[in-house]
C-alpha cells in the first residue's frame, strides 16, 4: 500500500461518512492493481467496524459498458450483510449516493469454489439455488464521472441489493434465455435477457470464481454472487418502487423512500 492508496481510500470514506460525493480518485490510483488495493483498504476498514462479508458482485458484464470504459473484462466488489434489503422494504432516502438500479441473477452457493480454473459445471454443482435480484448501485464519485480505476476503488460502485424470496434450482431455469423486465408504476423502464450478461450469468460466476481464487480469497459456501446486469441501468428518484421480473425466477421489488423535504412541502401545501 502507498500513501496515494491511503489518500484515495480516505477520500472515498469521507464521501460515505458525509453523504456528499467526492472528486474522482484516478489522480491517486495508477492502474487496476492499485484500484483493487484501495478497495481492499476499504474492505479492511469496514471489517474492522464489524461488518460481515456475505458474497461478491460482478460488474461491467455488459460489452457496451466495457467499451465505454475501455476495458475487456468485468470487475468485482464486496457484498456486506448490511447492504442486503428485504424484498419490498423501504430504502431510506440518502442510503445510496446517486442511486441507480439494475436487475440481476443472484446465485447462492453451498460449496466452496477454490480451484485455479473453474468450469461451468463446477459453478452449477456449487450453487444451491438462484434468486432474482435488484442491485442498487451508487457512486461516491461526483456525477458518476468514473473510469475503471474509480469504480473498482469505490467497491465496484456498490450500494445495496435486494433478493427475491423463492429459491429456484438451476435445473429448473434456463438463465441464458431468461427474459428480464423492470417496471416503475406499471411502465417498462428496462428490459434484457440472461445472455446480455457475458453471454450467460454462469460465465460471469466462473470469471469471478477464477479471479478470487487467484487472489487467495475464493468464493465460499453460503456466499451470494450477484452475476451482473441483464439490461440497462435505471435512474432512481425518491418515492420510486421498482419491480423486476426474470423468467423462471420470479419477481423482486425495491422501494425508495420519498424525499423528506419534498414530503414536508407537500404536507404544508395541504
Amino acid at each position: 500500500m502507498t500513501d496515494n492508496h491511503r489518500a484515495a481510500a480516505a477520500r472515498l470514506l469521507e464521501a460515505y461518512a458525509s453523504g456528499r460525493p467526492c472528486e474522482p480518485v484516478r489522480d491517486l490510483v495508477d492502474g487496476l492493481e492499485a484500484a483493487y488495493a484501495v478497495q481492499s483498504l476499504l474492505t479492511e476498514h469496514w471489517l474492522g467496524e464489524g461488518r460481515r462479508i456475505t458474497g461478491r458482485k460482478v460488474g461491467l458484464t455488459s460489452k457496451a459498458v466495457q467499451r465505454q470504459l475501455g476495458v475487456g473484462s468485468p470487475d468485482f466488489g464486496v457484498l456486506f450483510a448490511d447492504m442486503a434489503v428485504p424484498d419490498g422494504a423501504e430504502i431510506p432516502a440518502g442510503a445510496v449516493l446517486q442511486p441507480r438500479a439494475e436487475a440481476e441473477v443472484a446465485l447462492v452457493l453451498d460449496r466452496d469454489l477454490p480451484h485455479e480454473r473453474h468450469t461451468v459445471a463446477d459453478v452449477i454443482a456449487a450453487t444451491a439455488f438462484a434468486l432474482p435480484a435488484i442491485e442498487v448501485v451508487g457512486s461516491r464519485i461526483r456525477d458518476w464521472d468514473i473510469t475503471l480505476a474509480d469504480t473498482v476503488a469505490d467497491n465496484a460502485s456498490s450500494g445495496l441489493y435486494v433478493l427475491g424470496n423463492r429459491p429456484v434450482p438451476l435445473r429448473d431455469v434456463d438463465l441464458r434465455l431468461a427474459g428480464m423486465v423492470i417496471e416503475r408504476r406499471g411502465e417498462q423502464v428496462s428490459t434484457g435477457v440472461g445472455a446480455a450478461c457475458l453471454g450467460h450469468p454462469l460465465h460471469a460466476a466462473v470469471w469471478l470464481a477464477d479471479t478470487l481464487a487467484a487472489l487467495g480469497r475464493p468464493l465460499r459456501a453460503g456466499d451470494t454472487v450477484l452475476t451482473g446486469a441483464l439490461g440497462p441501468v435505471v435512474p432512481v428518484s425518491p418515492g420510486d418502487v421498482l419491480e423486476a421480473r426474470i423468467d423462471g425466477l420470479g419477481d423482486v421489488r425495491a422501494a425508495f423512500a420519498a424525499d423528506d423535504e419534498k414530503a414536508d412541502d407537500e404536507k404544508e401545501e395541504r
